[in-house]
């Protein structure tokens, strides 16, 4: 009878400590919802920045680009704007795993494109849109401000100049 206590007992631990990993993934991912709406989106960065350094870098198919579909460089704005991603030759996809010819958006704020696979930062500048979003809001302040989009893997590395396209806006 003991026998069978103590594995219940086992049993319930185990099982509350699985619980407690899920509610930390829930916490998380309250939090990369919370970010989202600072625009700050970080989908668990940190987790991603050891498994980047263990990863190779994916290949990135020939004519592949992405570009702002709805803004111009040198275009008049008001804010919020309204920013739409566009992607040809790649496949937008959730962050969190590495395939081939995926990835996701960044928007880098008065900042250029990123080297080829640097992990893009997660702050105010550098908003992450890890759950694979092609389109968003942001408030800017009036003036003359850089936009970069930036696609980088799974994992947040950049893919580079290629995957970049940098344009310049006035917010009035």
């Amino acid at each position: 009878m003991k026998k069978v206590n103590i594995i219940a007992i086992a049993l319930s631990v185990f099982l509350a400590s699985c619980g407690e990993t899920a509610k930390k993934s829930e916490e998380k991912e309250m939090s990369h919802d919370e970010m989202h709406e600072a625009r700050v989106d970080h989908d668990g960065h940190s987790d991603h920045d050891a498994m980047a350094e263990e990863s190779e870098l994916l290949a990135i198919p020939e004519g592949a680009k992405v570009f702002f579909a709805n803004l111009k460089d040198g275009q008049t704005i008001t804010s919020p704007v309204k920013i739409e991603f566009g992607v040809e030759g790649m496949e937008v996809q959730p962050a969190g795993e590495l395939n081939e010819g995926k990835g996701h958006h960044h928007i880098i704020i008065n900042g250029g494109p990123l080297d080829r696979g640097i992990i893009v930062p997660a702050d105010s500048v550098n908003i992450h849109f890890g759950k694979g979003q092609t389109e968003t809001e942001l408030d800017l302040p009036a003036g003359k401000h850089m936009l970069t989009t930036q696609f980088a893997d799974g994992y947040h590395q950049s893919y580079g100049l290629q995957l970049s396209s940098t344009i310049s806006v006035v917010v009035e």
